[in-house]
């Protein structure tokens, strides 16, 4: 198993730098991760710092709350995928999930399919530390209905991350229609290989040296 090619290597703390983000760009290329995660201000940057790899250009957008209106999402979306984003990471809006107001769970995911027009993958982020079993099969399959390409467990900032349960409980639910994007927690080989082995075809860390060296644990917080 290849694990470096299954890995958005990942940097999206608020106090990150230019030298930051270009050293994550060299690790990438260095080992051969599948993208580079950002935030949206970094994305010409990285795009910049990938041209000519097969490093892909990974954007975050909601981020980290999902609470952002729809409108918001998709704009940020569409200037990401213009800015050279190649995926996109959207956090749902984990609110209105909670309020069973499905339709507009719905309709905020496909606004961001329809704003990158199929121009970059998405993928869509639930926050499943936050939600109950019976809501991350529910969002799941607002997502496939959506039209997204992946579900993600977590984005890394919220009170847990990924778990090797929830991440089969997702592909349990979309089937081979969706992969599924582990992140949160996932800081050594043997823990991203749990999340493989559950059905993750995807894995999100910022301690993706680490985990492709299977040099052990890391003190990252993503």
């Amino acid at each position: 198993m290849n694990i470096a090619k299954m890995i958005d290597h990942t940097i999206l703390k608020p106090n990150v730098t230019d030298a930051d983000v270009i050293k994550v760009c060299d690790e990438a290329k260095e080992y051969g991760f599948f993208s580079v995660c950002v935030n949206p201000y970094f994305v010409p940057l990285v795009a910049k710092e990938l041209k000519g790899t097969d490093v892909k250009v990974t954007s975050v957008i909601g981020f980290p709350l999902g609470a952002n209106t729809t409108e918001m999402k998709a704009f940020e979306a569409k200037k990401a995928v213009e800015d050279g984003a190649n995926e996109i990471d959207m956090v749902i809006n984990v609110s209105a999930l909670k309020d069973q107001k499905y339709d507009l769970v719905k309709t905020d995911i496909a606004a961001v399919v329809e704003a990158i027009k199929g121009k970059a993958i998405l993928k869509v982020i639930l926050e499943t530390c936050l939600l109950t079993k019976d809501e991350i099969v529910k969002a799941s399959e607002l997502s496939k209905e959506a039209g997204a390409q992946f579900v993600k467990t977590s984005t890394g900032f919220s009170t847990g991350g990924a778990t090797a349960e929830d991440v089969a409980l997702m592909k349990k639910t979309v089937g081979d229609a969706l992969e599924v994007k582990a992140s949160g927690g996932v800081r050594d080989f043997a823990t991203a290989k749990a999340m493989v082995d559950a059905g993750a075809t995807r894995i999100g860390a910022s301690a993706s040296v680490e985990i492709a060296t299977n040099s052990g644990t890391s003190n990252s917080d993503y």
